[in-house]
């Protein structure tokens, strides 16, 4: 079964386009229950889905973003009179405190380029475009722990996969933060409502709502975000990717040249021609071509930690009857004649009809079945690409 196949068709009673247009990015919605074949038998002593041994390792890699939050104690808590404040550390981490100690989170941040079963709970929210699509951390909280109320500047989906937490949320608001806190935290956070959240719940939150979630007893959250660019980040993206990319900068620029020749009666003065045709070009829009360009290298681009290993020499050719999939860590959009893998852009005006299909197919599924890539060998220009891809190591091959 392909990936957009395994796609969420119903989130609770609700079907798909009923969830998109009452709620999606407007208002929060609880769902109990929503993935039940997925989370099946989570409710025992160690989730199914993510071992806590999993998740304690990737802390211990030097290669995934990690963070451990302690919370405060209450007051009162231990013979103290007053609360501690949040306290706050980057990983790796050798060594986490004892399961024991309570209120202490463990955030991991991508768990879904390191493990095959995160990026099969990422497929299910394949009803979103991949362009929107983030990634997916991990919360692991023993009792009492949490990170303070905070909102989020994108929609996210906070499903309990282990355990039990208590979820308060409150509308968008004036946001005040907490003065030299270590995190964001919320000064003025008021809730609106509250649940408790068992194995295979979900919450969804559109962006701005302020939450606050504590762990009742030990559990473990996914959180699936979904990106949302702002201004100033796509810019500066696009600045970069033209300081980065010399020949495409340099078929665009322009060269400031004189009118006529003719002397300077007074030298200081901006000649009114230059002052002109200078402020016209910063507001002039670049091609729409180059902009097309840059938005799929940017959406695609893997992030910062992120890196491919070469197939094992069994699995460097392509040999018939064996189906590709995407590796996990590969993000692959297409729009009209490109596509674009990893952060590359890949021009298909060249190639032949049936080539353009399938690559756009395998971005769609994630992968080819074995019918579809034997046709795809057949096929010159996509052939030399996908051993081009295979030997990246951003597809593989089926089973691998």
């Amino acid at each position: 079964m392909t990936a957009a196949a395994r796609a969420v068709s119903r989130l609770g009673g609700l079907g798909m386009g009923q969830f998109l247009s009452r709620y999606w990015q407007r208002e929060p919605l609880l769902i109990r229950q929503a993935l039940p074949d997925l989370l099946d038998g989570m409710a025992g002593s160690d989730p199914a889905l993510f071992s806590r041994r999993e998740i304690f390792a990737l802390a211990r890699d030097p290669d995934v973003e990690s963070r451990l939050v302690v919370a405060p104690e209450p007051a009162g808590h231990s013979g103290t009179a007053a609360q501690a404040g949040w306290k706050l550390r980057h990983g790796p981490f050798s060594r986490l405190p004892p399961r024991s100690r309570p209120g202490w989170t463990l955030l991991v941040q991508g768990v879904d380029l390191h493990l095959p079963q995160a990026r099969g709970l990422m497929d299910r929210f394949r009803f979103i475009p991949d362009a929107r699509l983030d990634d997916l951390m991990v919360s692991y909280a023993t009792d009492g722990g949490g990170v303070g109320p905070h909102v989020d500047s994108y929609d996210v989906f906070l499903l309990q996969v282990h355990g039990r937490r208590r979820w308060r949320i409150g509308p968008p608001g004036p946001m005040r933060l907490v003065p030299n806190a270590p995190l964001k935290l919320l000064a003025d956070f008021r809730s609106r409502a509250s649940w408790v959240l068992e194995p295979g719940d979900m919450l969804y939150l559109p962006p701005g709502w302020g939450h606050e979630g504590t762990a009742v007893g030990e559990c473990m959250t996914c959180s699936i975000g979904f990106r949302a660019p702002s201004t100033g980040e796509l810019q500066q993206a696009f600045h970069a990717f033209m300081a980065d990319n010399p020949p495409v900068a340099a078929a665009q620029a322009k060269r400031y040249r004189d009118p006529a020749a003719s002397t300077a009666a007074r030298p200081a003065e901006i000649p009114e021609h230059m002052a002109r045709t200078l402020a016209g070009w910063l507001r002039q829009r670049p091609p729409q071509a180059l902009v097309e360009r840059f938005l799929g290298c940017y959406l695609t681009e893997p992030k910062p930690a992120v890196w491919f290993e070469p197939p094992q020499a069994g699995d460097a050719e392509i040999a018939a009857g064996a189906a590709l999939v995407l590796d996990r860590r590969t993000r692959m959009l297409y729009r009209r004649s490109a596509c674009y893998l990893n952060g590359e852009a890949i021009d298909m005006t060249g190639a032949d009809a049936a080539s353009r299909a399938l690559a756009r197919k395998l971005a769609d599924q994630r992968g080819l079945d074995a019918v579809q890539a034997a046709r795809a060998l057949r096929l010159p220009w996509l052939r030399d690409r996908l051993h081009d891809w295979l030997s990246s190591g951003w597809i593989r091959l089926a089973g691998s």
